[in-house]
């Protein structure tokens, strides 16, 4: 079975051109549910450079499926043996305004676009940049 990824290494993925976030905002709460927005925030934000983005994809998954960890290898090939959306389509890159840092494990932090971190890993030559998706197509 072939296995996807979605990781990066030494690349930072910007905020998405139509953001209409003017700076890096912790994604609101929508009822009893924690979404997936917040939970990938609560996961970054709380160990930064500990997770890689598959880690973070699959754990969501894990979380939201209520997947106990006795199942969790299993899972997460069946998970990955199929292309999953990468972290520029996530709702931090695209609607709440943060930068997410990949460093050479491919481990991630995400920064806010205002900043000054934010800034210094865009001007970072030695780094390889991407945009977020945009959410609309025009």
């Amino acid at each position: 079975m072939k296995v996807h990824t979605t990781n990066y290494f030494d690349t930072f993925i910007q905020v998405a051109e139509d953001t209409k976030a003017a700076c890096g905002m912790k994604p609101p709460s929508k009822g009893d549910k924690k979404t997936i927005a917040e939970r990938q925030y609560d996961l970054i934000s709380k160990h930064p450079y500990r997770y890689t983005s598959d880690d973070v994809l699959f754990q969501v998954f894990a979380d939201r499926n209520d997947l106990a960890e006795a199942e969790y290898q299993h899972a997460r090939a069946q998970f990955f043996s199929k292309g999953q959306a990468c972290f520029r389509a996530s709702p931090l890159t695209k609607t709440y305004g943060f930068g997410v840092h990949c460093d050479s494990e491919g481990k991630m932090a995400i920064y806010g676009m205002e900043t000054a971190e934010y800034e210094k890993f865009v001007a970072d030559e030695n780094l390889e940049k991407v945009k977020a998706m945009k959410s609309s197509r025009k």
